[in-house]
């Protein structure tokens, strides 16, 4: 690889060069050189980044690339492709495939399938992700399991989370958990509420969530352990988060893209592509959210990219499976809402926090070293259309419509990946 960007700025709080503008000469997937006005020969390839930005490499701390097992919904290599369209070099994997990530030779299956974008597994917090016997954490994370969860299947029982948060602190990993009380949201399609009702549709209640929240917090008092509440979309939750973070505790969490663009009231048109997990809530808890990320109470941003195949989302509502495509449209959806226009070093720490999340290596752009970044621009315009996505999912919500922001390139492991 030898490419020279030009009139970049840079994003990076652990840059030098952080909000100046600067030429990067990238030469074997090294930054040989950052400087102003820099000169090369023909044969380096030329990227005029003029009124962009560069940063260091997205990473995104729960994905679902479905395979083994769903590959009609997703594979590997489409997933690969989806995330570096949409800036992504880290993806972490959630463990609901079949067979399910519970052992150490689906950790190595997952491991170095592409040079562009690093997978890293989930690895599955119960043998085959049924909530009730713990699985081999220490074997899976001695062979790459960054973290542990059972993904869209939250603990249930309090004593098997329990055994996990103590288990985490030999090995100095992570515990990730969507907040959900199966027992009370039951079979809810949609947010408890008057639009549920309206619609005739059953609903899943906030408290379903918020009493996750707080049994989760009460057990991480009690192990003085680590974890990540994913998927945060209630008022309630966040308060409750933040609370735990004033006393100390080792928590951290995200939200969705979704769930700080739209509200259950998207539902109305019974489009399934508004159908996920956790439900779409109201105004009221989106704004509470978008206050969150404003913040600092959520330190970042999870795809919870879940693509569903044709047959999978274009059935009736009820049983339409729950889930949105999103890895490609992650910069576009954040700059829809208008809080955060003209933030984006608080949109890139968002997208770039997962490395502490999942204990992953730093990255930096300086000198010497290793080009891990993410080349974007929020002026310019994207039109995603169906026949130039990646993703085999059909559930974007944002098909066919002209987005804000560009995802110019993404470089990673001497590679790189041009959005034309």
């Amino acid at each position: 690889m030898n490419i020279l960007i030009k009139n970049a700025i840079i994003v990076c709080p652990n840059s030098e060069h952080n909000f100046k503008k600067v030429d990067l000469h990238i030469v074997n997937g090294i930054y040989k050189n950052i400087a102003k006005n820099i000169t090369v020969n023909k044969a380096t390839k030329i990227i005029d980044a003029t009124n962009a930005y560069l940063s260091v490499g997205w990473v995104d701390i729960f994905s679902n690339f479905c395979e083994p097992g769903y590959e009609q919904n997703e594979t590997l290599e489409s997933g690969i492709q989806a995330a570096a369209a949409g800036g992504f070099t880290e993806v972490a994997l959630i463990p609901n495939t079949k067979p399910c990530t519970d052992n150490i030779a689906q950790v190595q299956f997952l491991k170095n399938k592409n040079a562009l974008v690093n997978l890293h597994p989930l690895g599955a917090i119960s043998k085959k992700t049924e909530g009730k016997e713990l699985a081999e954490m220490m074997d899976m994370h001695s062979h790459g399991a960054v973290a542990f969860t059972d993904g869209n299947k939250p603990i249930q029982d309090t004593g098997l989370m329990l055994k996990a948060l103590q288990y985490i602190k030999a090995i100095k990993a992570n515990i990730i958990q969507i907040p959900n009380t199966s027992s009370i949201s039951g079979n809810g399609y949609m947010h408890e509420g008057i639009i549920s009702t309206q619609l005739g549709l059953a609903g899943q209640a906030a408290i379903a969530e918020e009493l996750m929240v707080q049994r989760d917090i009460e057990l991480l008092k009690y192990t003085n352990s680590k974890i990540h509440i994913t998927g945060v979309s209630t008022a309630k939750s966040i308060a409750l988060i933040k609370q735990a973070k004033k006393d100390g505790l080792q928590i951290t969490c995200s939200c969705t893209s979704y769930h700080l663009l739209f509200t259950d009231a998207n539902l109305q048109t019974y489009n399934s592509n508004y159908k996920v997990m956790p439900p779409l809530r109201t105004t009221s808890d989106k704004n509470a959210l978008i206050k969150a990320v404003l913040d600092g109470t959520i330190d970042a941003i999870a795809s919870h990219h879940n693509p569903i195949n044709w047959d999978g989302k274009n059935i009736e509502f009820e049983y339409a499976q729950y889930g949105m495509s999103t890895l490609e449209t992650m910069l576009h959806s954040l700059l829809s809402e208008k809080s955060f226009e003209n933030k984006v070093d608080l949109l890139v720490a968002l997208l770039t926090n997962g490395r502490q999340i999942l204990n992953l290596p730093n990255a930096t752009i300086a000198e010497g070293a290793m080009c891990n970044a993410t080349l974007f621009s929020t002026v310019q315009k994207t039109d995603f259309k169906k026949s130039n996505k990646k993703s085999l999912g059909v559930n974007n919500v944002f098909e066919n419509m002209v987005l804000n922001g560009k995802i110019i390139a993404t470089f990673n492991n001497n590679n790189y990946n041009i959005n034309e």
